[in-house]
């Protein structure tokens, strides 16, 4: 199957592979950087996420048969090269969101909320929570790159579980069997432990699967704190900061700042709800939050 052969929608909402996560990973772990399970409780929990992947949505497994598929290391390359000179427009960060609206997501009837207020919940929750600023308006943004969706990409290529590419795959990624159909799984070289990479290599020097995450840290990587460019890039890296894995590729940069990624994940996950913020009232709030970040207009 082609990539344009791909169907671009098995997911009803992108709301569906988050719902998945979220049964992955119950909330109650979420901040918690666990250590590694041992005897039966290692055997518990591997039957555990066998039964998720067995209870999932057909939609979600066709997401998952998707982005296994298509996902390979000169995909990823084209993509960089495709987005990263970030030449498509310029825009400010209030307009973007406002820009992502245009992301519409008619297949649940119990809300009705905008893409901008899912934005404004995250934020919020973490202003509530004292959060410093630079931790707020990384949460508002961090799902600004999935204005990818609104320039054809399709949704595997835009959210889902990010893994690095060009290595052999953990068995710990979602649906591990999926990537026997890619075509990386036959080139030997992409199958060792460290691929085409170096052990301790740092995490900059690996190409990840692509998505949002990716495109939205290249989008901001000038303008917050190495914590919060930390957030942005690998919020989506669950391999990593829920299950420790390709540890052999880090480098003490990468060691430093898990824990703010860690810190992250319960917001990124479990603060949606269908109380709407009120996006009119939160604006000056959010106008004058960016304006100390960013410049008025930067580039997508």
């Amino acid at each position: 199957m082609s990539i344009t052969d791909a169907n671009p929608k098995p997911l009803q909402s992108l709301d569906e592979w988050e719902d998945f996560m979220k049964e992955r990973y119950p909330e109650s772990t979420a901040a918690v950087v666990k250590k590694p399970s041992v005897g039966t409780d290692a055997e518990k929990k591997k039957e555990e996420f066998r039964n998720y992947e067995a209870d999932a949505r057909p939609t979600v497994r066709e997401f998952y048969r998707l982005n296994h598929l298509h996902q390979t290391h000169d995909f990823v390359k084209a993509k960089h090269q495709e987005y990263l000179g970030l030449k498509r427009m310029q825009m400010g960060v209030w307009e973007a969101a406002e820009y992502l609206n245009q992301l519409v997501d008619d297949s649940d009837p119990d809300t009705d909320m905008s893409q901008l207020e899912h934005l404004l919940q995250t934020a919020e929750q973490l202003r509530r929570d004292g959060q410093p600023r630079w931790m707020i308006l990384t949460g508002f943004v961090h799902d600004l790159g999935k204005i990818l969706c609104l320039w054809g990409e399709p949704q595997w290529a835009v959210v889902g579980d990010t893994f690095p590419t060009g290595c052999a795959y953990s068995d710990k990624i979602v649906f591990p069997k999926f990537f026997e159909a890619n075509p990386d799984s036959q080139n030997p070289v992409y199958q060792t432990r460290t691929g085409v990479y170096q052990e301790g290599c740092g995490l900059d020097n690996v190409l990840m699967s692509w998505g949002h995450d990716e495109y939205i840290y290249n989008v901001c990587k000038d303008y917050l704190p190495i914590e919060g460019l930390y957030m942005l890039r690998y919020h989506s890296f669950y391999p990593w900061h829920r299950e420790q894995q390709y540890s052999h590729l880090l480098d003490e940069k990468d060691r430093k700042n898990l824990q703010w990624v860690n810190a992250f994940n319960p917001y990124d996950l479990y603060t949606k709800s269908h109380t709407k913020p009120d996006a009119k009232a939160l604006r000056p709030f959010y106008e004058e939050l960016i304006a100390e970040y960013f410049p008025a207009k930067i580039r997508w």
